[in-house]
């Protein structure tokens, strides 16, 4: 028997909700994309934050229950309406966790970028991937050393030399003996704005998540309606 009244409304709402959920997937997808590739290509750190992995897994998973809470909506099938909201319940609590282990990572970026930089500056002329991130990095972000110029105080045997890749004008050559010369180089340190870059886009995926949550809980309760109105088989107004 088809649901009827106040049911009916609540089947073409959960329909409607459906078709926001797919957005909201997408959303998260690309969301969390955009972020895992900013800690991946602009952060110079190894260390694995696994919040913006877990975003994408959940986007995607939520692009096809859509589809799922869609058909079983149509064909008022409470087996596929329940399972809708069982399988959104725990997509809620996947990126409510989520959200919490990105906030909880972001506070410690600064000490892995501290650690980071260290390591890659001191291998700098050792190792041909430290010295190309952190050529790319001073070079789009305007920026020399971790905290300032100084950390290069190492660099050279004369320990006022600089990479070129501090240098305001990059040329080659142009960072020798320039240390502390503003007119230069750049002496202002990458780890502050990197730091700040990274928690930006962190923070993006736990406000993210924690919106799309809440928009899916009203989901979960048109759902859990719309299947107690299936079973009851009479006319809910």
């Amino acid at each position: 028997m088809a649901v009827e009244g106040g049911a009916k409304c609540v089947k073409y709402l959960l329909f409607f909700f459906n078709f926001i959920f797919w957005l909201c997937g997408l959303a998260l997808i690309v969301l969390g994309i955009l972020v895992q590739t900013a800690i991946r290509n602009t952060a110079i750190i190894k260390a694995y934050t696994g919040s913006p992995v877990v975003v994408i897994i959940v986007g995607v998973i939520i692009f096809f229950i859509a589809f799922f809470g869609c058909c079983g909506a149509w064909k008022e099938n409470q087996c596929m309406v329940t399972m809708f909201a069982v399988l959104l319940s725990l997509i809620v609590i996947t990126e409510i966790g989520a959200a919490i282990t990105g906030y909880i990572y972001r506070e410690k970026v600064s000490d892995l970028l501290n650690e980071r930089f260290k390591v890659m500056i001191a291998g700098y002329n050792k190792t041909e991937e430290d010295r190309t991130a952190l050529d790319s990095l001073q070079k789009q972000l305007k920026c020399c050393g971790a905290n300032s110029s100084n950390d290069w105080e190492n660099f050279s045997s004369t320990h006022k030399s600089v990479p070129d890749s501090c240098c305001k004008n990059v040329s080659k050559g142009c960072g020798t003996g320039a240390m502390g010369d503003a007119s230069i180089i750049y002496t202002d340190g990458c780890q502050p704005a990197l730091e700040k870059y990274i928690k930006d886009r962190i923070l993006w995926v736990a406000v993210g998540a924690l919106v799309i949550a809440f928009v899916q809980v009203t989901g979960i309760v048109l759902a859990c309606i719309l299947s107690r109105a299936i079973r009851s088989g009479y006319e809910v107004m």
